[in-house]
């Protein structure tokens, strides 16, 4: 419960579940503690500083202090009073502070600190006396709150593999001075081959924060399912979105549903960026309404997974109205700055139509106040200084378009596409861009990978998990981790810090926290994992 006051608001750590726990079987100084290390956080900081009897133990009287003023901040001293109250005693009453001091033993967290400079920016003390971490941003703050969260045990996440409720929670002594390499450290989940519940996709922004990922690109619409709710063409969702991949019933998300996962993902810090692919990848919309198709019939619903065969009407101008209504409602229920068009794969359109197509659209996006992204592809057509390149084919290069002063962000294929297969015999995934286990996705640099696109030119760094192979949460889980961790860490931190065989010793600790936090992640024969 949050009682904000003059001074400062205090959090208990308890949530409703814990009010069911037994008591304590023995005092907590009879045990042995659990801890974790300091040195195991991923995305690797780029300050680390282990403090040797600076331990800092969690207690019944605990409390998370934050400056009050900020709602942002009062948000994230709940999330970490949630995150962390598996970790207290037996329900007790609420505890007040009544003026400005903080107590002893409290986790603090102070939001404003002109000494932590950058948005995404913060520093973690851990002493034995009590916790601050302080942050200029709010987003710092939340990071901060990640970062503390791998330092306490893995059992915080889930209570019933907490072996001994009687043993104290220990988070390792030391100070933590972090900022990211890069602002856009994304991951990009395809829902329209495989429709994915909203409660799925709001796991997928938990689990993608807890390693400082800010953005989620959300591939809406595709040959094989249109995903969300256009009011003013509504058969796109109903009709166009009724299928998936290999049949099935498919399945799309109202505007309701998925202003709800945007504000979701704010209050963690993550963006979400919707894509609707034009001019190809299409067969849904086509399907859904004839006029869209250059000799006016509709498509057959399509749940195959070859690419390449649709494409929009370009020259007809009902094709532009249908953009323009469908840009307009997603703009309008989208908060991040960003729209996707997609762009890629487009093998029935001459240069010509795809270039006038793609700056035609472009100048829509912006009409509706957003910034267009679109795969390498649109480097070929004349883009505005707010465009940007999602670079993903490994034997190209998008330099041409960079020297015009175009940005860019790196999701290079072989590096990052989380549905290709672990190895051979990987269950699931594809392989065309060659098989990428956790190193191969770790051991590469965005800024040195492409010719003539330096790291000025970049935003960042971007995942994408395209869902051919994808059926279910748990697949989705499979295939990301732990390779996200690691392209986490390539968009975080810095390169001459990251080292490989550093990074799988970390990523093997975090494999009790993965198993706590129920997800299905594949056990990599080449990172070492401790022993059940």
């Amino acid at each position: 419960m949050i009682r904000p006051f003059v001074g400062f608001v205090a959090v208990s750590l308890l949530i409703a579940s814990c009010a069911k726990r037994p008591p304590l079987t023995q005092p907590p100084q009879a045990a042995r503690p659990f801890t974790s290390s300091i040195q195991h956080v991923i995305p690797l900081p780029r300050v680390v500083e282990p403090r040797a009897g600076a331990d800092f133990t969690i207690t019944a009287d605990t409390v998370v202090v934050v400056s009050p003023g900020d709602d942002r901040a009062i948000w994230i001293a709940k999330y970490l009073a949630e995150v962390i109250g598996l970790a207290a005693a037996p329900q007790r009453p609420p505890v007040e502070v009544a003026g400005p001091t903080i107590p002893p033993g409290a986790i603090s967290l102070v939001l404003g600190d002109a000494s932590v400079t950058g948005p995404e920016a913060y520093e973690l003390v851990v002493a034995h006396d009590g916790v601050t971490i302080r942050a200029s941003q709010a987003a710092g703050l939340f990071y901060g709150v990640q970062s503390f969260r791998q330092l306490l045990p893995a059992f915080i996440e889930y209570q019933a593999v907490r072996p001994d409720k009687g043993r104290p929670v220990v988070a390792a002594g030391g100070r933590i001075a972090d900022h990211p390499r890069f602002g856009w450290r994304g991951a990009m989940l395809d829902v329209s081959r495989h429709f994915m519940p909203l409660d799925d996709v709001k796991r997928y922004v938990d689990l993608i924060s807890l390693y400082k990922l800010n953005r989620l690109h959300l591939h809406l619409a595709d040959d094989q399912g249109w995903r969300i709710e256009i009011t003013s063409w509504p058969t796109l969702a109903t009709h166009g979105g009724s299928t998936q991949v290999g049949g099935g019933s498919g399945g799309f998300y109202t505007q309701a549903q998925y202003v709800d996962l945007v504000a979701y993902a704010a209050d963690r810090f993550v963006t979400i960026v919707p894509e609707i692919d034009m001019p190809g990848h299409t067969n849904a919309a086509l399907a859904s309404h004839a006029d869209l198709n250059c000799d006016g019939v509709a498509r057959e619903l399509y749940t195959g997974v070859q690419v390449g065969f649709s494409a929009l009407c370009v020259d007809k101008d009902i094709t532009y109205t249908f953009i323009d209504d469908v840009v307009r409602e997603l703009a309008a229920l989208t908060s991040g700055p960003w729209l996707h068009i997609g762009g890629d794969e487009v093998r029935t359109l001459t240069s010509d139509q795809y270039v006038r197509f793609i700056e035609r659209v472009q100048a829509i996006v912006e009409s509706h106040g957003k910034q267009m992204i679109g795969w390498d592809e649109i480097a070929s057509a004349a883009l505005l200084p707010t465009s940007v390149i999602q670079h993903w084919r490994p034997t190209s290069t998008p330099a041409e378009a960079v020297a015009r002063g175009t940005r860019v962000i790196m999701s290079i294929a072989s590096k990052t596409y989380l549905d290709m297969k672990y190895e051979s015999t990987t269950a699931i995934g594809l392989s065309w861009a060659g098989y990428i286990d956790v190193n191969t996705a770790y051991e590469w640099d965005p800024a040195t990978i492409a010719a003539g696109v330096p790291e000025s030119a970049l935003l960042g760094v971007e995942a994408p998990l395209w869902s051919e192979t994808v059926a279910t949460m748990r697949d989705v889980e499979f295939l990301a981790f732990p390779r996200l961790a690691a392209i986490a860490e390539v968009g975080w931190s810095s390169a001459e810090l990251r080292d490989w065989n550093a990074f799988k010793e970390r990523l093997a600790a975090h494999g009790a926290r993965l198993t706590a936090l129920g997800v299905n992640f594949y056990r990599s024969p080449i990172v070492p994992w401790p022993r059940p």
